[in-house]
């Protein structure tokens, strides 16, 4: 089944939460996949494009996280978030993401993600900042052991007209999971991204994506764009 497309799949019912993606960065690397397999839990492995896979760096803000009906949760609503990623693809042909790191200034999302999904969720100072065309984000880890810092600004231009690159890392409708000895497979849903294009103005790393084991990626990112984001659902996992 590919997935690769930018309209979703249908999405499963139950649904199990909702949240709203907003001021998105994305800034990626490609990487030759043996570099990167490592990282994958089993059954799944690195999507390419070109023969290519990419490592994403994905700074946002996170808004109305809640159950599918009612208000956004008290203390887990909205918070920013700066996530590393990679991009995957199981054996029954579903593309999804691997997140190396999806960190936050909000230390209750932390300690929620990391027990009830097992996403390696860390904690961190984080600003956001937007002035006209502009968008500065900045992280300072909190985590315990960890040391590292990013800051990132972008100029956001023109409406991109998104092409088969673009789809492959955005248009990706689940994430993997290794929780409890097994590999999962957790269902999202959002409208088809809304991209423009940007130019980076300020990228300084660091320790941050050495944090989660990468190396080599002390150059300019191969691809940047910008969105003001989506709402997104997720449905319950599955079992690969």
């Amino acid at each position: 089944m590919d997935t690769s497309w930018p309209e979703a799949p249908p999405l499963r019912r139950p649904r199990i939460l909702r949240q709203g993606w907003r001021e998105l960065t994305f800034l990626h690397w490609a990487v030759d996949p043996s570099t990167v397999a490592h990282f994958f839990p089993p059954g799944v492995r690195p999507d390419t494009f070109e023969g290519r896979t990419y490592v994403g760096l994905v700074p946002f803000r996170m808004v109305g996280t809640g159950l599918p009906h009612g208000p956004a949760v008290p203390y887990f609503g909205s918070f920013l978030e700066t996530n590393i990623r990679l991009y995957s693809v199981d054996r029954s042909g579903r593309r999804g993401v691997v997140f190396l790191s999806l960190d936050t200034d909000r230390l209750a999302v932390v300690g929620a993600a990391r027990s009830v999904f097992g996403l390696p969720y860390r904690w961190a100072a984080m600003t956001h900042s937007a002035d006209g065309n502009q968008h500065t984000y900045t992280s300072i880890l909190r985590h315990p052991g960890v040391r590292a810092s990013s800051r990132i600004g972008v100029r956001v231009g023109e409406s991109l007209d998104a092409g088969p690159l673009e789809h492959f890392l955005t248009a990706r409708w689940g994430l993997h999971i290794a929780r409890a000895g097994r590999t999962w497979y957790l269902p999202n849903h959002h409208p088809p991204w809304v991209l423009q294009t940007a130019e980076l103005v300020t990228f300084d790393d660091h320790g941050l994506l050495a944090s989660v084991g990468l190396t080599g990626l002390n150059r300019s990112p191969d691809h940047v764009a910008y969105s003001s984001g989506v709402p997104a659902e997720f449905g319950l996992p599955l079992r690969l």
